[in-house]
């Protein structure tokens, strides 16, 4: 590669517009697909979802390739095949960290063989891209006032979106024991009457049944239940669903009683065991609503300073 095109190499990386679109289509798309595609009680193994990204990454270095074939104009197919795969894959291994490390889903896959093909795919696509750079790139379409308006959008809809990536991502990620025995409740369909029997010391997690409200104020005892951020639901079996939606400690076995205050009259709630929820997705759902907008708005955040910074260059 020449020394102008390495120069050129970091305006051939993905802009904050493209940020959003790659984490949209490979963490938060997967989830979406599955939930709608599958029935509520079957749980979402990682093997599904790392081939997005896979799938995502031609796309990616094609972009890439073109952006590097216009700007630095002396590197070859080669070049820009490199670069484009090399960008590609830096984007194809955060994707790849997240269903590792941060919403670790059940199951097993081929690491090795999604980071292969991976690599392939991008290398056909940044030859693809090389050959569809020979134009020149029009003037960004986000600068502006536009970038404002869509940089906007974006941080709204990315609040949003992980707010459900979330959910679902702790709902897939839940190693047990996923409800497990249950040890009392209150509402028309239990038969508890609001009297819980706990075998030991510890912390418990309170369910809502089925399209109960996952927002009551429910004590046990004296003490209120702490609520969740982020309820993740779609555990039980066949027969019923349920949401985690609060948990509490108790310092010894015993019966406890148990209300669950909420305006819907046909509420129930149920005790059973606290789910185990692996990666930092389980730290997330107890996080303040406002710090997973704030972080669901960055790509949005990064596009409106984009195109501040673009128009005043051109001004």
């Amino acid at each position: 590669m020449a020394d102008h095109g390495l120069m050129e190499f970091p305006r051939a990386l993905p802009g904050p517009a493209a940020l959003a679109a790659w984490c949209f289509a490979t963490v938060t798309l997967p989830l979406l697909f599955f939930d709608w595609t599958h029935r509520w009680e079957e749980d979402q193994p990682v093997s599904t979802a790392l081939w997005w990204a896979a799938g995502a990454a031609p796309l990616l270095a094609a972009t890439a390739a073109a952006k590097w074939r216009w700007h630095a104009r002396r590197g070859g197919l080669l070049a820009a095949g490199a670069v484009a795969t090399l960008v590609a894959m830096v984007f194809l291994g955060g994707s790849l960290a997240v269903f590792r490390w941060v919403i670790p889903l059940t199951g097993s896959a081929d690491w090795a063989r999604v980071v292969l093909s991976g690599a392939v795919l991008a290398g056909g696509g940044g030859a693809l891209g090389y050959l569809l750079g020979s134009r020149r790139p029009r003037r960004n379409a986000l600068a502006g006032h536009r970038g404002y308006a869509v940089g906007a959008l974006v941080a709204l809809l990315g609040g949003l979106f992980l707010h459900t990536t979330v959910r679902l991502g702790a709902e897939g990620s839940t190693a047990g024991p996923d409800l497990g025995a249950t040890y009392g409740g209150v509402g028309p369909i239990t038969p508890d009457e609001g009297v819980l029997t706990l075998p030991s010391a510890g912390e418990y997690a309170i369910y809502a049944i089925g399209f109960a409200p996952s927002n009551p104020d429910c004590r046990v005892g004296n003490a209120q239940a702490k609520r969740l951020t982020i309820p993740p639901g779609d555990y039980g079996g066949d027969y019923a669903s349920y949401t985690w939606i609060a948990s509490f400690e108790v310092d010894a076995p015993g019966t406890y009683p148990l209300s669950c205050q909420t305006p819907d009259a046909d509420a129930s709630y149920t005790v059973g065991d606290l789910p185990r929820v692996r990666g930092l997705v389980g730290a997330m759902i107890h996080w303040p609503l406002t710090t997973i907008w704030l972080l669901g708005a960055i790509p949005g955040l990064l596009i409106i300073a984009d195109a501040v910074t673009r128009r005043t260059r051109t001004r």
